[in-house]
């Protein structure tokens, strides 16, 4: 349960930190903040692999480059899912799943 707890406070705080660096994304509130934690995290966990095995072919001509257009669809998703939590654009939603993918990445290893 604890490393359920520690996964969403670190998606929490990566979706803050990109709202803050990456124009374009914004988050009204601390409740936005988690239910789009919540939301990021069952889309990555139920939804991304689906995704991703069904673009498996362009996914390997590109040599895994395509999952960064992956991450930024469901992170469109989450802002589509989730009210208060608005991303501006594709190239914002980019540049947030890039931020949010390393910050949650380096936090993850951090924490074990």
């Amino acid at each position: 349960m604890s490393k359920l707890i520690t996964r969403l406070v670190i998606n929490a705080f990566a979706l803050v930190l990109a709202a803050g660096v990456v124009p374009g994304i914004n988050i009204k509130g601390f409740w936005p903040v988690l239910s789009a934690a919540v939301i990021m995290g069952l889309v990555n966990a139920f939804i991304k692999p689906v995704v991703l095995l069904l673009t498996l072919p362009i996914n390997i001509l590109t040599l895994g480059i395509f999952t960064l257009f992956i991450n930024a669809l469901m992170l469109k998703l989450v802002d589509f899912l989730v009210p208060d939590f608005d991303i501006t654009g594709f190239a914002a939603a980019f540049f947030g799943a890039l931020l949010i993918s390393v910050v949650s990445t380096v936090l993850s290893h951090l924490s074990k």
